[in-house]
């Protein structure tokens, strides 16, 4: 059994209340009984793109499990590596796999600098194809990104949502050992399909997402600023089913 921690939008942004909700969310996940075998955190690690948030969530991040980042539309390509990864400054997109015997996550840069909307460029599609190609068919894979690829009923999220998402389906249905498709930004916990998959979205960790039908009166108040922080376990079994286990943290 491979179990998996997912997390995404932590916004750091130096302020004592990003901050307490990270590391809220870590201290439960380091204070688990039994190792994970991976925690993934999709996008907007960062709210403003500032090597000095890059370098407090590098430090909330450090655990005792695997822990892999991609970046959002608030994140900033050089500074996300340099600051965070550690890695040499650059613009390209930051695309990134984990690969054990049992599972590989391959995780795709869907931001698009300068904007809120995502597209998956056509050199991460190739790099996609690649880690795909290069894994066993009976390994698992879990593909993810910040931005989700199908509409989630929301007007708000689904006027950012990523784009171009028909390029990414094709080369979706040709690999059946994905086992699902994992993702951010929308700030809820959702779950729906996309190329034939499961797209399973993870809640917001700095706020939630006030749905249409929560109503709200003004456009700045379509998020819960008073839920808590919240994250998902995804589980795939040995005949390689998957199970997604949705919990908040006390904080």
């Amino acid at each position: 059994m491979i179990v998996t921690a997912h997390l995404s939008d932590l916004h750091i942004d130096g302020r004592q209340r990003s901050i307490d909700r990270t590391r809220a969310v870590m201290e439960y996940l380091d204070a688990l009984p039994d190792a994970l075998d991976a925690v993934v955190v999709t996008g907007d690690i960062a709210d403003n793109g500032l090597p000095d948030e890059y370098e407090l969530a590098r430090e909330l991040l450090t655990s005792r499990h695997p822990v892999l980042v991609c970046p959002g539309n608030h994140d900033e390509r050089a500074a996300f590596r340099r600051s965070l990864l550690g890695e040499p400054a650059s613009t390209a997109p930051v695309n990134q796999v984990h690969r054990t015997d049992g599972f590989v996550v391959a995780l795709c840069d869907s931001s698009v600098p300068g904007k809120d909307e995502g597209f998956i460029e056509d050199d991460t599609l190739l790099w996609l194809e690649d880690v795909l190609a290069q894994t066993p068919g009976d390994v698992p894979v879990l593909v993810g990104f910040h931005h989700p690829p199908a509409l989630l009923q929301d007007p708000y999220i689904d006027g950012l949502r990523q784009f171009g998402e028909h390029r990414l389906a094709a080369l979706v249905e040709r690999f059946p050992n994905i086992a699902a498709l994992i993702c951010g930004h929308a700030h809820t916990a959702a779950t729906t399909t996309f190329a034939g998959k499961p797209l399973l979205v993870a809640p917001g960790v700095v706020s939630t997402l006030r749905l249409p039908w929560e109503h709200y009166d003004h456009p700045a108040d379509h998020v819960h600023l008073n839920l808590p922080p919240a994250l998902v376990f995804h589980v795939l079994d040995d005949a390689g089913r998957l199970t997604s286990h949705y919990r908040s943290v006390a904080c």
